[in-house]
């Protein structure tokens, strides 16, 4: 059975974060698609979540990662998209949370404030868990 695509990016402060999770992605054998930041540089977070958006409304990937300092400046840009649901997850509860009742697709994180171990462990859940649909179908449907 083969992996999904993951689209990932960042802004520059989650550059490193994000090549420590593409390193890790895809030695489990994930495709992965990197839509920038490509260094350091400064760039501006809205940027790079529109074009994460603009990626999975055209079929590229059924779910992304996004990363920024904090996780918080790009789930709101993301968000402001219209299907996506970004949910910025600390913990893997929360990842599992995001996927089981909000049926999200993107997973948002801050190289900042999670160490990169907690963020590999939240990706593999957020990947592996399945939407349960039911009564939370009908509230994912209000968002559009």
């Amino acid at each position: 059975m083969s992996k999904q695509k993951l689209v990932i990016a960042s802004d520059h402060a989650g550059f490193d974060f994000k090549a420590s999770l593409k390193d890790s992605l895809a030695g489990q054998g994930y495709e992965m698609v990197d839509l920038g930041a490509h260094s350091t540089d400064s760039v501006d977070y809205p940027d790079i979540a529109a074009a994460l958006a603009a990626a999975i409304r055209d079929g590229t990937a059924e779910r992304g990662i996004l990363i920024c300092g904090t996780g918080i400046g790009i789930s709101i840009a993301a968000n402001r998209h219209a299907g996506i649901r970004a949910a910025l997850c600390h913990d893997t509860t929360g990842a599992r949370l995001s996927r089981q009742h909000n049926d999200a697709n993107v997973l948002v994180m801050g190289a900042r404030v999670t160490g990169i171990e907690v963020a590999k462990d939240c990706v593999a859940t957020f990947l592996a868990t399945p939407f349960e649909g039911g009564r939370h179908s009908r509230r994912v449907d209000k968002m559009g």
